[in-house]
């Protein structure tokens, strides 16, 4: 294949803004605040669960404990009203000893039930204490992943401008590549990632192995339109001033 020098020596630049807008690329799916973010919305998504677990039984406790103080309450209610009945006097010897039957089994009723209640009230209040605990965790978790989130968006707001710059320099450059040449070097990096580079002395830039003298040789009578590939590596050898031809 024939190019014309110029057009070869523009592959270089094409590789650059290549190159150049694949590190972009790399860094924007590479950037640790992905990675941050990931791994704490996963942590958000088990926090929340164990807030709302947690939730839930204090929900539960509460309602338990709400559930026995009416229970005392009705009790002593019942109590009250016996005592007022007995004190009222006119009743019966069998009445008033049934009523303080019933009034010293209400009391220890009463006692038991506030004994049931006191200990609901400290499960509930460690309950609430877990609650606290998750809650504030998952606080923090979500206030590392808002930051990572701010981090990433301007980041990427970077990333794609400069992508954009690159991406207007290769259209740029790309409608005045002969289609052959072009073809052929979007071929290579499709499959190696370069698909130009210089000869610096003895040296392909792609590779970065040293041309065997013969190769060196054959590539100094070549003629300069001739387009030549790297014997290992297989990539467009562009020469230029610094290839010492």
């Amino acid at each position: 294949m024939k190019a014309d020098p110029a057009a070869q020596r523009r592959l270089l630049d094409l590789q650059a803004i290549d190159t150049a807008l694949g590190q972009l690329a790399h860094r924007r799916g590479a950037l640790p605040e992905l990675a941050e973010i990931a791994d704490g919305t996963k942590q958000l998504t088990g926090l929340s669960d164990a807030v709302a677990a947690a939730r839930a039984d204090v929900d539960d406790l509460g309602r338990d404990v709400r559930r026995l103080e009416m229970d005392v309450e009705q009790v002593r209610n019942r109590a009250t009203k016996d005592q007022q009945r007995m004190q009222a006097g006119g009743l019966p010897s069998k009445e008033l000893e049934r009523l303080q039957h019933e009034v010293d089994s209400l009391a220890r009723r009463a006692s038991s039930l506030e004994d049931d209640e006191l200990e609901l009230m400290e499960k509930r209040e460690e309950a609430e204490t877990v609650l606290a605990a998750a809650e504030s965790a998952k606080a923090a978790v979500d206030t590392t992943v808002v930051a990572a989130t701010e981090r990433r968006d301007a980041a990427f707001v970077e990333i794609d401008a400069e992508t954009d710059k690159r991406g207007a320099e290769r259209a740029a450059i790309v409608p005045n590549m002969p289609d052959d040449l072009l073809k052929l070097y979007e071929r290579i990096r499709s499959t190696s990632g370069i698909g130009a580079a210089l000869l610096r002395a003895r040296r392909c830039e792609g590779c970065r192995l040293e041309l065997a003298g013969s190769d060196y040789a054959a590539i100094k009578k070549a003629s300069p339109d001739e387009v030549i590939r790297h014997e290992e590596c297989g990539r467009i050898l562009v020469r230029t001033d610094m290839s010492g031809l």
